[in-house]
């Protein structure tokens, strides 16, 4: 499977998002950095307004207790009311402190000293309505006794508690945001770390898919400047550089084909100027070879003599064949169409061909040939005797590969324009794809000039139709002639000349 290549485009694209990810990120943890921060210092500022709020209900308490002091010893006639002051004040710093408390333990230490507070402002309140009428004694003794060691003192109790547990908050706090920007300090290291490797990875990237597939396609301008058709740029690296190196790798091939079309045409040139040539001066002695021949073959000689002699004859005629298809092919060919029906076509290619059918026990199926009415008949305008010298090639082709008692099949299809003939075999198949362009092809005969192929392409196109190779898939071949129903020579190539 083909690894897919990646565009320049795509991949700038892919780097462009990298680098926003890797802004988008130090942003997001800078963000996530000052958001600690703030949250850290707004729960800092919360405790420190909890620590201040219950050590001013402290100091309002002392101030309570001096005013009912003053009270007693003094008789200060506004005591009570600067008392009831401190009251309202102290009960507003617990309405402070309800209001910034957070969770069960900071609300519970809060209500106890509350409580504790409520405590200590009945008693004290009452000794307020009643220090004139108790004894100096007992009242002493509520002073201190009961309100300094009692209450006084829980309240101190409870208030140590909360300013317990409100340090331990701070400590708590403090530690969190040391954790805090330890791990700030561990995110910031991390987008520092991806733009390491991510400029590692452009310049390795870049290296491998930019850098070394142009050092190639240089080597290969090179190298195919140099005469160096067969060298190969390397179809690699990024979309653009492959769709180049494919593009300069296909100019290769296209520069290679004209090479061969260009030594085949000097070639055929050649050929041209010798082949008629040779063709004189073999046909000549040939004639006389095969005259001599027929002359001295006789009943009365043995039949060592007569074999020798048809031997001869055979030899002669198979060089015939040969110098009459080079020089059929080497010149350009005139149609001369007439009115012929397939069937004629057909059987005049199976007429010399009938020996060898029956030496091999080939097992030959026609077609069902179309009534001469019939709506869809065979008749074509065409030249008979090029289209019989290919049917005859092509199924002599068949013959030649098919094993004894094989079976070779002729098909027909007919359509509005045109005659679709296939010849099918069961033989051992084509070696070879035939190329139309090709001066001549391959041949696994003895005595093959493989001009047979060559020379049925140049017919088909010459009476304006087509030739088609195909392997069956069970073994064997399976060649299909399209032909015109009508040629038209007015607007044939051939016309012109």
């Amino acid at each position: 499977m083909a690894k897919k290549k990646h565009s320049l485009k795509d991949l700038l694209l892919v780097h462009e998002l990298a680098f926003i990810l890797l802004i988008l990120l130090v942003a997001t943890v800078g963000a996530i950095g000052i958001h600690l921060q703030e949250k850290s210092s707004q729960e800092s500022n919360r405790i420190n307004l909890l620590v201040q709020e219950v050590q001013q209900t402290r100091g309002d308490l002392y101030r309570q207790m001096k005013e009912l002091f003053d009270a007693y010893f003094l008789d200060d006639i506004e005591a009570r009311t600067e008392y009831n002051t401190f009251t309202q004040s102290v009960e507003s710093h617990f309405a402070q402190l309800e209001k910034i408390a957070v969770g069960n333990a900071e609300k519970s230490a809060i209500n106890e000293l509350h409580v504790g507070y409520q405590a200590f402002v009945s008693e004290t309140s009452a000794l307020f309505d009643q220090h004139s009428a108790l004894p100096s004694d007992d009242l002493k003794k509520k002073l201190h006794t009961d309100i300094e060691t009692g209450l006084f003192s829980r309240y101190e109790t409870l208030l140590a508690h909360t300013e317990l547990l409100l340090n331990q908050k701070q400590i708590e706090l403090d530690n969190q945001l040391k954790e805090s920007k330890r791990k700030s300090t561990f995110l910031l290291f991390i987008p520092l770390i991806l733009a390491i490797l991510l400029l590692i990875f452009s310049r390795v990237f870049l290296k491998r898919a930019i850098v070394k597939p142009i050092e190639g396609v240089l080597k290969a301008t090179a190298e195919i400047s140099a005469g160096n058709l067969t060298h190969k740029a390397p179809e690699e690296g990024i979309e653009e550089l492959a769709s180049l190196s494919k593009a300069i790798n296909e100019m290769a091939d296209k520069l290679v084909t004209s090479q061969e079309s260009l030594v085949r045409t000097e070639k055929q040139a050649a050929q041209g100027l010798l082949v008629p040539m040779l063709a004189h001066n073999i046909r000549n002695p040939l004639a006389s070879i095969r005259a001599t021949a027929q002359v001295m073959d006789d009943p009365s000689h043995d039949a060592e003599t007569r074999e020798s002699l048809s031997g001869i004859i055979n030899t002669v005629d198979r060089l015939e064949r040969w110098t009459g298809a080079l020089l059929a092919y080497l010149h350009p060919l005139k149609p001369q169409p007439s009115n012929t029906s397939i069937r004629e076509i057909v059987a005049g290619a199976l007429e010399p061909l009938q020996q060898k059918i029956t030496e091999k026990a080939i097992q030959l199926t026609l077609p069902t040939w179309p009534k001469p009415n019939a709506i869809k008949n065979d008749v074509v305008f065409t030249d008979q005797h090029l289209l019989e010298q290919v049917i005859y090639n092509l199924l002599l082709n068949a013959i030649d590969a098919s094993t004894k008692t094989g079976h070779i099949e002729i098909q027909l299809e007919i359509n509005a324009k045109e005659f679709i003939l296939h010849l099918l075999d069961r033989g051992s198949g084509m070696p070879f794809t035939p190329d139309p362009s090709a001066m001549s092809a391959p041949t696994t005969k003895r005595f093959g000039t493989g001009l047979g192929i060559p020379f049925a392409f140049k017919v088909c196109d010459a009476l304006g139709g087509g030739l088609q190779f195909t392997a069956r898939a069970d073994g064997g071949t399976a060649v299909t002639i399209t032909l015109l129903k009508v040629l038209n020579l007015s607007n044939h190539p051939l016309a012109k000349r």
